[in-house]
């Protein structure tokens, strides 16, 4: 099952205070400890799944590079020694103790009546989504690229007022009586939809939250080693939020590879097929074939068998985890002609009564199969 979204898993805007998402894990760390869920696998779970996610966003370098690359960009579980199912209870406490003040039960303050959230609530505009095409030499290397795009943003002339339901507090504070006491929750205000305005003049052309399209550009520098499918995050440069106040969504890309004439990729290797001729496989040659890098030679000894695999050694791709980089693979086909001329069979003949050039059977070890048996796996 893919893994959740860590700003998901604490109900937490990408923009964030630190405050704010130590305050997030505290409360979700309350809600599911053991303590509270004993004998509920499905709470010690979410307890660990939010000790998983503090342990990142809590770390400035971690999270920088999370809010870029995802899950891929961490290189494991969480990217840094990290496995909220590799630790107890008591080891997620002793790590995140500061979480809950460093001393007694973090019930104590949880259920003594101390409420919160009394500060205003951010509003955070939607995020756009877009795809980008890569070639593999743009992977292989990494490139700077200019995305245009369009926007929502204020549009001009546009006036807003405090909305009257939450004092522009963006939130609204509901209190219930519980068989443990008085609660306190907050949610986003009905009304303005937690940007904390209400719209009071509104531009013509303009949607009901006082925003219009606009053309934009940014600039985005693509680390090499991205993979297909993977999503790069650029803060702050998707739609303002409602009434033009708050802070923007985010621009999520979708990267895609390109297909390539020559190459195929698979993990941080890239595939290349290359045919040689009978006489070049028989008597050994000296070639030169394309990389990702260039034009490089290779020798082909005498004798090479079809199927035989040659490795360029770091002609791959870089591991956005830094663990190393790919390798080229060449697999050696030997080109055998579709059609001949009757001068051309009349010396293939001859060639084959040769005894050299005599088909035999070969007993083949299970190395071979096993390899064989993968290409229809």
């Amino acid at each position: 099952m893919a893994k959740r979204d860590y700003y998901d898993v604490l109900g937490l805007a990408k923009n964030a205070s630190a405050e704010e998402i130590k305050k997030a894990y505290r409360k979700l760390a309350i809600k599911y400890h053991p303590d509270k869920n004993p004998d509920n696998a499905a709470a010690e779970e979410k307890f660990k799944e939010a000790a998983e996610a503090y342990e990142v966003l809590s770390n400035g370098e971690k999270k920088q590079r999370y809010d870029q690359f995802g899950h891929a960009g961490m290189g494991g579980a969480s990217g840094g020694g990290f496995s909220g199912s590799g630790m107890s209870m008591d080891d997620i406490f002793s790590q995140f103790g500061d979480v809950f003040g460093g001393g007694g039960s973090p019930f104590e303050s949880f259920f003594g009546g101390r409420g919160g959230g009394g500060g205003r609530r951010t509003a955070v505009g939607t995020n756009i989504r877009i795809k980008l095409s890569l070639s593999l030499e743009d992977i292989k290397h990494g490139v700077e690229k200019k995305i245009k795009y369009k926007k929502l943003i204020a549009a001009p002339g546009l006036k807003t007022s405090t909305c009257s339901t939450c004092q522009g507090k963006g939130s609204v504070r509901k209190v219930t009586n519980t068989f443990l006491g008085q609660m306190a929750t907050t949610a986003t205000c009905p009304t303005c939809h937690g940007s904390g305005v209400s719209v009071s003049h509104r531009p013509s052309g303009s949607n009901p939250d006082g925003l219009i399209y606009a053309e934009h550009e940014v600039s985005l520098n693509i680390p090499a080693g991205v993979a297909d499918g993977m999503q790069l995050s650029m803060q702050g440069q998707g739609n303002a939020a409602a009434g033009g106040q708050g802070v923007n969504g985010d621009l999520i890309i979708l990267v895609e590879e390109k297909h390539h004439d020559f190459f195929v990729r698979d993990g941080k290797n890239v595939l290349y097929n290359l045919n040689i001729s009978f006489s070049d496989a028989a008597l050994g040659n000296s070639l030169e074939i394309p990389t990702l890098d260039g034009l490089v030679k290779i020798k082909i000894d005498s004798g090479t068998q079809p199927g035989k695999i040659l490795r360029l050694k770091g002609k791959g791709f870089n591991d956005l985890s830094g663990y190393g980089t790919g390798d080229q693979l060449v697999y050696l086909s030997v080109y055998v002609p579709e059609k001949l001329s009757s001068d051309e069979k009349k010396i293939i003949e001859e060639i084959a009564m040769l005894e050299n050039f005599k088909a035999r059977n070969v007993k083949m070890d299970r190395t071979f199969f096993d390899r064989l048996r993968s290409f229809f796996e």
